[in-house]
């Protein structure tokens, strides 16, 4: 009987990229290690300063401090006193709620190996967020502590600001970085927000400036300081299949309630609402229209990028926001969507791997979702102003805006050095850095 034939199969080929800069798993991986203690050993003893569980312990009493401090009036605010005026808040805020824990923490988890840390985190550093900026604001703004609806919505439009800037560091930080960013955020944002709203009279009601514009560039500018992962730790930084598809339910998510986020700045009961909303729904329609042309067009296969259609759908929304309580009518919310979905689309083709020849590496593309529809929505609004009767005063809003840009970078590059204190040699990009893991095959590469 002759002998059987072995195979000897060559080396797999290097899997090709799906938009993030980062491989799609279509070829199985090769057979992994069993994950083992000595590895983690070898960085874990690295680890320095004051432990997470003791952060998080000594943040959580000393913010049950504050608010003892601060005397909590336990009664209404006018914008939620009736019933019919305190549903629609409620309405609006667990739409931004369910933004905020679903939409952004699954949106994010495109990475394979960084699920738990994506929805994971995010979900910490809302809940530790809702409760710092209340107390910040507090500060800020003076006068007596009222905890209502109300409140907790607007603590939750600074989170949307705290999270868009994790999603350009999202897998290069430990958990213990992510309390520093949310802290020190919270004051920077405060800041801002009262100083471009009270003293230069930017009209802002979607957040386009003061969330998104302030969110993306700070946290492009701490991803610019900490520099870009390393060669090693880059192989991590890949997504699959599954991983696109949860990443897609994140970006759903986000778009259904996207107008919520929108029409909740407004006061409760006002007639602008449904004009914010309607308009809000038109931008997002018309951004996924042109998305999926322009993806498909800009490919060199014409294949649709997942990374693309997860994030450039959105960023009508961001566009629109700061002009949704203007009438714009139907065609005008269309072409502001269309606009922005093509900029946005735009970026992640063009300009993010610009960026990253530079030094920037922005994990989730923040810069193309966030920080140029921004500028495009607050620039429109400048342009805007100019018409007679307008609600926006074209100084004001320009005066805003280049506010805001000085203010997210100088914060941003001062929080990267802070940040840099409490950082640790764990492998980025992998949930088995920080979590206990169900499938112990990753490999940890510094």
């Amino acid at each position: 009987m002759p002998k059987p034939i072995e195979s000897k199969l060559a080396p797999a080929p290097a899997p090709a990229t799906n938009g993030h800069d980062v491989a799609e798993a279509e070829i199985p991986p090769p057979p992994m290690e069993p994950f083992a203690d000595p590895p983690r050993a070898e960085w874990v003893g690295t680890q320095s300063g004051m432990p997470l569980p003791l952060m998080l312990l000594g943040m959580q009493a000393i913010l049950i401090a504050s608010f003892l401090a601060l005397g909590v009036a336990e009664k209404s605010s006018p914008e939620t006193s009736s019933d019919d005026k305190f549903e629609q808040m409620y309405n609006y805020y667990i739409g931004v709620a369910l933004m905020m824990f679903v939409g952004f923490g699954y949106l994010r988890s495109f990475l394979q190996s960084y699920g738990q840390g994506a929805v994971g985190l995010t979900m910490l550093a809302t809940c530790i967020g809702i409760e710092v900026y209340v107390v910040v604001d507090e500060f800020l703004t003076g006068g007596a502590l009222v905890i209502n609806i109300a409140t907790l919505l607007q603590a939750n439009y600074a989170v949307a600001a705290f999270l868009i800037s994790f999603g350009a560091l999202i897998g290069k930080i430990s958990p213990k970085q992510i309390v520093v960013l949310v802290v020190l955020e919270s004051i920077f944002y405060g800041t801002n927000k009262f100083v471009v709203e009270h003293y230069f009279g930017l009209n802002d009601i979607g957040g386009t400036v003061v969330v998104h514009m302030f969110g993306a560039y700070y946290g492009l500018t701490i991803a610019y300081v900490l520099g870009a992962p390393s060669a090693a730790a880059a192989a991590n930084f890949i997504s699959s299949k599954v991983s696109d598809v949860f990443s897609l339910l994140g970006t759903v998510v986000l778009w259904v309630y996207w107008p919520s986020f929108v029409a909740g700045m407004a006061p409760a009961g006002t007639p602008d609402t449904e004009l914010q909303v309607v308009q809000t729904v038109l931008s997002l329609a018309a951004a996924t229209f042109v998305t999926f042309a322009v993806s498909s067009l800009v490919s060199p296969e014409g294949n649709l990028k997942p990374v693309v259609i997860q994030n450039a759908t959105l960023a009508g929304g961001v566009s629109i926001g700061i002009l949704s309580s203007t009438p714009l009518t139907a065609a005008g919310a269309l072409t502001v969507g269309s606009v922005a979905g093509a900029l946005s689309t735009f970026g992640f083709a063009k300009v993010k791997p610009l960026l990253e020849k530079h030094g920037l590496h922005d994990t989730c593309g923040i810069h193309n979702l966030h920080g140029m529809p921004a500028i495009l929505g607050a620039l429109l609004s400048v342009l805007i102003g100019f018409v007679p009767g307008s609600a926006f005063s074209p100084l004001a809003q320009l005066n805003g805006m280049l506010i805001t840009l000085v203010m997210a970078v100088g914060t941003g590059a001062l929080s990267a050095y802070a940040m840099m204190l409490f950082g640790d040699a764990a492998p980025r990009g992998l949930d088995a850095s920080y979590w206990e893991v169900a499938n112990a095959g990753e490999r940890l590469s510094a």
